[in-house]
């Protein structure tokens, strides 16, 4: 009997701290995810070719800030589907996230459980 191939889901990380966006993507590259980073939020909105199938977008960036991506990913009709999850160091504004239109939230620093437990839920 054959098994059946597995399917690879991809995640992008966008974070402007390179210590958190190396972390981030090892441990989501360790359980199997397909990983693309960038520290630049603006790129994010150049995508071409495929989309990845989850958005992990940190909200506080030098440059263009996450919520600005966010709002535009899903004011446009082919990248409004496409699960974001915000993260940023400051708790208390997860309900600034949800506003620009984030599925989720997770507050920095997080553990791995927890990032796992979202990037699923999403997935």
């Amino acid at each position: 009997m054959q098994s059946r191939p597995t399917i690879t889901k991809t995640i992008l990380v966008v974070d402007d701290d390179e210590g958190i966006l190396d972390a981030t993507s090892a441990i989501l590259e360790y359980e199997g995810y397909l990983v693309h980073s960038t520290l630049d939020g603006a790129s994010v909105l150049q995508l071409e070719g495929p989309l990845p199938d989850l958005l992990l977008l940190d909200i506080w960036m030098s440059g263009t800030d996450g919520t600005d991506v966010c709002r535009q990913l899903k004011s446009n009709a082919d990248t409004r589907h496409l699960p974001v999850i915000m993260i940023s160091a400051s708790r208390d504004i997860e309900q600034y996230a949800r506003d620009a239109g984030a599925d989720d939230f997770l507050a920095k620093p997080y553990e791995m459980k927890e990032l796992l437990e979202k990037v699923k839920r999403w997935l």
